[in-house]
């Protein structure tokens, strides 16, 4: 008598199947949606309540209890990455309909100085001071954003000094960027008197902002350079400060430039601070140290603060602005760290 043969494999699902019980799952859900007048989000919400349904039930049915767990999982995790998907989508969208008929060559190539009611105007006067007061913010928090994770990585250790400085830190990333505006505000204030505004005070305001991602980014990739390449370097009778310099620092130049524009990205945007020190200006103003400079975020806001159809589209073609340089600086980060990573081995 011979025994039956022991079945190694389960029944699977064709590949195909998500997507057929997606389209069904689409189809079963219009049908309330067109007799009870629903809009496109609620349609698509009872869909993939369906969807999550059906498709472990089909699972269940066909491939057993392990894999319909692993389908229903798997749904849940794509559902949660569509919900934190689509709001930056929508706003994208937003954005680009309502800003895109505002840009053109002499939007972008003038400023607002003795521009009257609907006439054309521009961003260029607001597109300089963005770029002057981040660079200037950059050469503010970069060197002493640097120096200062060196400082926690290679010397500080454990000591009390590191702890506080750590501990300061981290009370920094949480300063409202109003105070970092007012904190700028009081120092020019004794310095030049109560009526100066220039916008390296709205460099200072922001390199508040930025010096604490800078060092916890730095800080992190040079924890990330393996102690064999540092104890190397000792081995050959390298001093210390030569071993951060040819090895620490090149090993993470990549991360370090990475920290260094996304914390730019972070603060390209803030309003209130450049609002409150920075002032606001309808012409181009090349001098960090004299006269109010306008902002991109300040311009938008005082654009859409107009509450004129003409200030409205201004300030939507401002903010398409503004995330376009977001975008670049964000891809040029990734460029740059593909370009610096180091070359790892086979």
């Amino acid at each position: 008598m011979t025994s039956a043969p022991m079945v190694l494999s389960q029944a699977r699902l064709p590949r195909w199947a998500p997507a057929l019980v997606a389209v069904v799952s689409l189809a079963l859900a219009g049908l309330p949606a067109l007799l009870s007048g629903w809009g496109p989000v609620r349609w698509v919400f009872a869909a993939v309540a369906v969807f999550l349904v059906a498709m472990p039930l089909w699972s269940r049915l066909v491939e057993g209890r392990r894999a319909a767990v692993d389908r229903l999982v798997t749904g849940l995790i794509h559902t949660a990455f569509g919900l934190a998907v689509t709001p930056l989508v929508w706003l994208l969208y937003v954005v680009v309909r309502s800003g895109a008929p505002a840009i053109n060559g002499e939007f972008l190539s003038v400023s607002m100085l003795n521009v009257i009611g609907a006439e054309q105007g521009g961003i260029f006067h607001a597109l300089i001071g963005t770029l002057l007061i981040t660079l200037a913010a950059a050469v503010i928090s970069v060197p002493i954003g640097i120096l200062t994770a060196v400082y926690l990585v290679e010397y500080g250790g454990r000591s009390r000094i590191a702890r506080t400085i750590t501990f300061l830190v981290d009370v920094m990333t949480g300063i409202p960027s109003i105070v970092a505006g007012l904190f700028a505000l009081a120092l020019l204030m004794l310095l030049f008197g109560p009526a100066f505004r220039a916008g390296i005070g709205g460099s200072i305001a922001l390199s508040l902002l930025m010096i604490p991602t800078v060092v916890r980014s730095s800080e992190e990739m040079m924890r990330l350079v393996p102690d064999d390449l540092r104890e190397a370097s000792y081995a050959l009778g390298v001093p210390k400060w030569r071993t951060i310099t040819r090895v620490v620092l090149p090993t993470s130049l990549a991360g370090l430039v990475t920290g260094v524009v996304l914390a730019i990205s972070r603060v390209i945007g803030e309003t209130a601070p450049l609002l409150v020190v920075a002032g606001a200006t309808d012409g181009v103003n090349t001098n960090l140290f004299d006269g109010r400079m306008t902002t991109l975020p300040v311009f938008i806001y005082s654009q859409y603060a107009s509450s004129t159809p003409v200030g409205y589209q201004r300030a939507w073609g401002g903010a398409l602005v503004l995330i376009a340089l977001v975008m670049v600086l964000n891809l040029v980060a990734r460029v740059i760290g593909r370009i610096f990573a180091p070359a790892r081995g086979r």
